[in-house]
């Protein structure tokens, strides 16, 4: 009779949904926030991103994969500010359940938390892919990705109370190496301050304002839109005497303009991480910075 009990509580217990999907699911919309979940859940989440550094996180479809993964998670970690806009409705409407939505502290949008730089003044679809919300690429700036650590760790605890003091230890552990990495990166930017770049998207304006680097011009005139030969024209002229120290591109933006201007000025064509995965070397949220601050200082420190 005992054996016939333990069997028949073994049976319930494996058919639970708790027992069988122990751990919170998060699903990041990009790479970077993949990597802080992974930081602050550690071995009690599972973490996928629904993007990786190769790609452009404007530009992708909701694929039934995605939906599928969007059903099991307990938490949806994006940057937001409109830069999921054309498919994480989707994900929303088909897949999400109730806590994944809006208000809920499963729906975690990283530009609702911190300074968002760039608002626009006017709102025209003739300037291109431009984002009512300002700016949404807050991960450059590593000052947020620390607050973004305690807006996370604080959602996982209201979701996940069992597991609380496990996620609070793992943010004060991520917060102490993140300030000791942050000081050295700070002393590594103080000598880049005033550097002069051209860019080729408007992507990077929380590193440039984080590290002290000038913007002299972007290669797209229209956010999101190729760049004309006349602008070019402008742009070339501009660089012209700039001083600039190197053209910044991402993986996944086109080649052919920044090495066109870099084959009439001289000017190298840098291209960053962005996120994690987007170099070899930065395979983390540390080494996304590490790497980055090297590649500038290659560059800067050319003759």
């Amino acid at each position: 009779m005992k054996r016939t009990a333990l069997a028949a509580a073994l049976a319930v217990a494996l058919l639970s949904p708790a027992a069988a999907d122990a751990e919170v699911r998060i699903l990041a919309c990009e790479p970077e926030w993949a990597a802080l979940a992974e930081e602050i859940g550690g071995d009690d989440v599972v973490v996928h991103s629904a993007t990786h550094g190769g790609q452009d996180a404007h530009h992708i479809r909701a694929r039934p994969s995605l939906i599928a993964k969007v059903r099991r998670a307990s938490v949806l970690f994006c940057s937001g500010a409109d830069l999921e806009v054309g498919w994480l409705p989707v994900l929303l409407e088909r897949g999400a359940g109730r806590i994944l939505q809006p208000g809920q502290p499963g729906h975690i949008m990283a530009a609702d938390h911190v300074e968002v730089l760039e608002h626009p003044t006017v709102l025209d679809r003739s300037l291109g892919d431009i984002h009512p919300d300002g700016n949404p690429h807050v991960h450059l700036d590593p000052r947020n990705v620390s607050i973004l650590g305690e807006v996370l760790a604080d959602r996982l605890s209201r979701i996940d109370p069992e597991r609380a003091s496990a996620y609070w230890q793992r943010l004060i552990s991520f917060q102490a190496r993140w300030a000791e990495a942050m000081a050295g990166w700070r002393a590594r930017a103080d000598a880049l301050d005033g550097m002069k770049v051209f860019v080729h998207h408007k992507a990077w304006v929380y590193l440039l304002r984080w590290a002290g680097l000038e913007r002299v011009s972007a290669l797209e005139r229209v956010s999101g839109v190729p760049p004309t030969a006349s602008h070019l024209a402008e742009v070339l002229e501009l660089a012209r005497n700039s001083g600039a120290k190197a053209i910044l591109r991402a993986p996944y933006d086109p080649e052919n303009a920044a090495e066109w201007l870099s084959g009439k000025t001289g000017i190298p064509v840098v291209e960053l991480p962005f996120t994690i995965g987007g170099h070899p070397e930065a395979a983390d949220l540390f080494s996304l910075f590490d790497r980055t601050l090297a590649l500038l200082e290659e560059a800067n420190n050319r003759s």
